[in-house]
């Protein structure tokens, strides 16, 4: 639990890290923008329109940039609580950026670990324990039977004392076998087999709902590890996409075949795919370490499995 809090605190700053960053840059590009549309309205080749709209997208952007920061500064507190430091400075992926893929790569080989899990394991342990007690109830109804034995010795003097100065000696010594049957203990021993028989089938219960819970978070931790891979993959292509529809929206707003909302549509689409695949990205690490969570195999060595992807 530990480990996988310490992960989604020291991503959830990088996330924050790179969302004021991307704030910040999508507002120093509307305020070139902005710029751009008020020379072009005082020389009289574009309308007040395009500096009023490049002027409420700037005025958007600041304020989201004045969000991202604050967040930026509630992550990076819970993770100096967390660690107990102050000013504690996370090292982001290094790049480029190159996610390992799950292994085993099939949910039924995670699926099948789920007797390794801590809360599995521990129903296991108490039905074991539900058995044992019935089974102990079960024993009453039996005989006992007892070896005994004893050892002792006495020493007195007095007025006739022997040649050791003793007036007598005495040692006794015992063994035998004790047998005990009981004939009627007023129903207790039944009402006892038939509590820890309840009690038997409680545990199973517990341990069937153990199986199948660890199981069915571990499907869709898998599953959604899976898709947060796929997301990855598909931002990646959008990143792309973007850079060149900015790039000719840009081109065409210069020859005059785009205005200047389609250019800010274009920067704000771009920046804001940049901090879904940040996210994205930190996600598919932490959920994979929740994955093993599930499954019951977390250790310590997958953390240094995460430390190996970062910026040395």
């Amino acid at each position: 639990e530990l480990i996988v809090r310490l992960a989604q605190n020291y991503f959830d700053v990088l996330a924050a890290q790179d969302a004021l960053t991307t704030a910040q840059a999508n507002k120093k590009a509307i305020g070139e923008q902005l710029a751009s549309a008020k020379r072009n309205f005082e020389v009289g080749t574009a309308t007040i329109t395009d500096t009023r709209e490049a002027q409420a997208r700037f005025d958007l952007a600041t304020a989201q940039e004045i969000a991202a920061d604050n967040d930026l500064r509630t992550k990076s507190i819970a993770l100096d609580q967390l660690v107990g430091r102050t000013n504690v400075q996370p090292k982001p992926l290094a790049a480029p950026v190159a996610l390992p893929a799950t292994q085993p790569p099939s949910v039924d080989d995670w699926v099948s670990l789920v007797d390794q899990a801590p809360s599995v394991r521990r129903a296991q342990l108490g039905f074991d324990i539900a058995q044992i007690e019935n089974d102990k109830a079960k024993a009453g109804h039996l005989p006992t039977v007892k070896l005994e034995g004893s050892l002792g010795g006495s020493r007195a003097t007095g007025s006739f004392p022997d040649l050791q100065g003793n007036a007598g000696n005495t040692k006794n010594a015992s063994i035998g076998v004790r047998l005990s049957m009981p004939l009627y203990a007023g129903g207790a021993i039944d009402n006892r087999v038939k509590e820890t028989v309840s009690l038997q089938e409680q545990a199973r219960n517990n341990l069937d709902a153990a199986r199948r819970g660890v199981a069915q978070s571990t499907r869709q931790v898998f599953f959604g590890v899976q898709s947060g891979q796929a997301q990855v993959k598909a931002l990646e292509a959008a990143e792309s996409s973007s850079k060149l529809a900015l790039e000719a929206t840009q081109l065409g707003y210069r020859v005059g075949v785009r205005v200047n909302l389609d250019v800010l549509n274009a920067q704000t689409q771009l920046f804001t795919t940049q901090r879904d695949l940040s996210r994205a990205r930190y996600d598919v690490v932490v959920n994979s370490l929740r994955l093993r969570q599930a499954a019951g195999t977390l250790q310590p060595t997958d953390v240094t499995a995460v430390n190996a992807l970062l910026a040395k």
